[in-house]
Parts: C-alpha cells; sequence; structure tokens
C-alpha cells in the first residue's frame, strides 16, 4: 500500500537504508584507516545483538565493520559496552598466539558518536557450524584437539579482577565467588524484568554460588574466557599441507569474562557436555596439563556454569524476541538442563571444597600459579 502511494517501488526503502548503511560504512572505514577506497560492502548475518558488515577495499583487504544497538534497545545487564569487551578480548587472545581477528579501530560511544563500533580485519573461510555436516570423524578429531589448544593459550592471559570487563555494578570482584554471584543474581534480576519465568526457585538459584563457595574460591587467577566459542563463532580454513580443514580463527569476543578456565568448556558446547570430549581436552592439556575435570570441586563448578549460560540463552529470548518456536524450545531446554544440573549438584553437596590441608586443583587455582 505504501508502494502505491507514494509510487517508489517495492523494496525501494530497503535499496535507501542499504546505499545509507554503505556510506555510513565508508565514512568510519576511512575515520579509522586513512584515505582508503571502498569498493563494496554487504551485511553480515548471524549475529544477535551488534550489527556486523563486510567492506571490502580496493587493495584487496577485506574488514568486518561491527556497530552497536541503540542505546535504548532492551539488553541485558551484562550487555553493556559489548564492542569494548571484544576489543579487549582479540587484543588479549592475540597476545598469546590464538588466532582470532586483528583489531584495527575502537570507537566508544560519545558526543560525536552516538553508537559504539569496531573494525576488524576479515577472517576467510566458513564457520565450523557451516560446515558440520560435511565433516568427516577423522577431520574432527584433529580440529577438537586443535579448539582445545587455542581454549587453554586464551586462558593464559589474565585480567585485573574477576567478572565481566564492562564496569557495570555487581559485575566484578576480587574473588570469583563474589564475581560469580554478582553475574548469576544480575540474570535472575533480567528474569524477573523482562518477565521470563524461572525454571527453578529464584532463591535456590541466588544462593548456589554460596553453597559452592569452596568449589569456586579453587579458582585465584582471573582467566580470560571466551564463553562463547560455539562452532558459529569458529572459521575453518583449509590447511595448505594436507588440505583438510583446520581451525582458523575464534570471533565474536563480546561476551567474554575473566574468571575460570572450566566455564570455557561451557561455551564451546553449550547444549552438551565437553568434559566428555577427549580430544578437546587431549588439545587443552598439550597447553595446560594441569587442567582438572573430575574432581567434585571441577563437576560442581561445570555444573553451575551450565546453569548459568542456560538461564543467559533463557531470558535473551525476551529482549531478542526469537520467532515463538525458539523461545519455546528455548524455554523447555533450558528447564531441563537446570534440572538436570541442580541434582547434579545436590549429589556434590558438601565434596566441592578441597580436603583439610589441601591445596586447590585445576587451572586457574593451581599451587604453580604461584
Amino acid at each position: 500500500m505504501t508502494a502505491a502511494v507514494t509510487g517508489e517501488p517495492a523494496g525501494a526503502g530497503r535499496v535507501e537504508e542499504e546505499r545509507a548503511a554503505q556510506e555510513l560504512a565508508e565514512r568510519r572505514v576511512r575515520r579509522a584507516l586513512g584515505a582508503v577506497e571502498v569498493v563494496g560492502g554487504r551485511a553480515l548475518h548471524g549475529g544477535l545483538y551488534n550489527s556486523a558488515r563486510l567492506v571490502e577495499l580496493a587493495d584487496g583487504r577485506r574488514l568486518v565493520l561491527k556497530a552497536a544497538p541503540p542505546a535504548d534497545a532492551p539488553a541485558l545487564t551484562h550487555e553493556q559496552g559489548l564492542l569494548g569487551t571484544e576489543t579487549l578480548f582479540h587484543r588479549l587472545a592475540a597476545a598469546t598466539g590464538a588466532p582470532v581477528p586483528a583489531v584495527l579501530h575502537h570507537e566508544p560511544a560519545g558526543p560525536d558518536t552516538p553508537g559504539a563500533w569496531l573494525l576488524l580485519e576479515y577472517l576467510d573461510g566458513d564457520t565450523w557450524d557451516e560446515l558440520r555436516d560435511g565433516l568427516t570423524g577423522n577431520q574432527r578429531a584433529p580440529l577438537r584437539r586443535q579448539l582445545g589448544a587455542v581454549a587453554a593459550r586464551i586462558a593464559g592471559a589474565t585480567g585485573p579482577c574477576f567478572g565481566y570487563p564492562q564496569p557495570v555494578t555487581g559485575l566484578q570482584g576480587a574473588d570469583w565467588p563474589t564475581a560469580f554471584a554478582g553475574m548469576l543474581r544480575a540474570v535472575l534480576a533480567d528474569a524477573e524484568r523482562f518477565g521470563v519465568p524461572l525454571p527453578a526457585p529464584a532463591a535456590v538459584l541466588a544462593g548456589l554460588p554460596e553453597r559452592f563457595a569452596p568449589a569456586l574460591a579453587e579458582v585465584r587467577r582471573p582467566a580470560l574466557v571466551h564463553f562463547d566459542a560455539w562452532e558459529g563463532n569458529l572459521v575453518l580454513t583449509r590447511d595448505p599441507v594436507h588440505g583438510g580443514p583446520r581451525l582458523g580463527g575464534l570471533i565474536d569476543g563480546e561476551r567474554a569474562f575473566f574468571g575460570d578456565p572450566l566455564a570455557e568448556l561451557v561455551g564451546l558446547d553449550p547444549l552438551g557436555t565437553p568434559g566428555d570430549d577427549a580430544d578437546l581436552l587431549a588439545g587443552y592439556r598439550s597447553i595446560d596439563p594441569g587442567l582438572r575435570t573430575d574432581t567434585p570441586a571441577a563437576r560442581a563448578r561445570l555444573a553451575l556454569y551450565r546453569i548459568y549460560l542456560a538461564l543467559v540463552m533463557r531470558v535473551e529470548s525476551a529482549p531478542r524476541g526469537y520467532a515463538p518456536e525458539h523461545t519455546a524450545w528455548l524455554l523447555s531446554w533450558s528447564a531441563e538442563r537446570v534440572t538436570e544440573q541442580l541434582a547434579l549438584l545436590d549429589g556434590l553437596d558438601g565434596k566441592g571444597a578441597p580436603g583439610p590441608g589441601g591445596t586447590a586443583t585445576g587451572p586457574g587455582g593451581t599451587a604453580a600459579d604461584g
């Protein structure tokens, strides 16, 4: 009806939006890199919060321009300054030797910049998620070992404190039990704010960090954790020697925090139990032989992180406005996940602390950490 009134052809508004988006991208790229020639670009899809755009330069380079949503867009408590977090993650991870995109420019929001934006190099390849159905078992095993090794390298970076990097009240702490308790309380408050029903009483969930404080206290170093390294955020390329796929890069570090390296195992496979992945663990232990997943304290922490991630995924369905079918699946899956992990914790209750006079074990909490 609008097209008939205005005389514009169908889709004209979309074309104009695309033209404006490309012009804005060109201005931002030139602000970051100087007098470069932009020859093409298109929107990239798959992100759930920040928008992303591929930008092509005349010199052959391809870049990714990410932009934050409007300041009044609905978001969870920890979703503040995510592009700043991503910038920090990629720089710290790159220093460990992990394959991540180079940060070319980060522009925080300010008086002259309504929304933050970030310019990164583009990693050629396809995501693991896109190629999953075509991967053989013989290809998957070495990829999982490569992924484990990358995760261990990333965990070698240390933050200034525990919790999320951005200075959001309640999401940081001088120790891991304090920070994790604040992170969990925040998502529970988000559930109430967005009217998302919880799969267990709020008091039970909020009390978990105190109940398992000895297990959480084993984590003594704020290690860098990506926490969103599922297959959609892993870029695969072709091995120049053997011709098969190899892990070419890890992207989208906007969900990163400083905490327990064991949490990375949960982020690597949100729907499964990566602690049972022998290839992944072998790759991790090739870098950090001290990783433990089988002690009562480690099993308790893994269960806590599975509950936390399930709650985040459950609650974010409201501000994201997912399709009804996907929301229904998320509510059902997260309820089963939380119930399952609470039962596991009930079986571990009282077993999550080091023995009398014992030293904490596992990454970030070994005597070797000094």
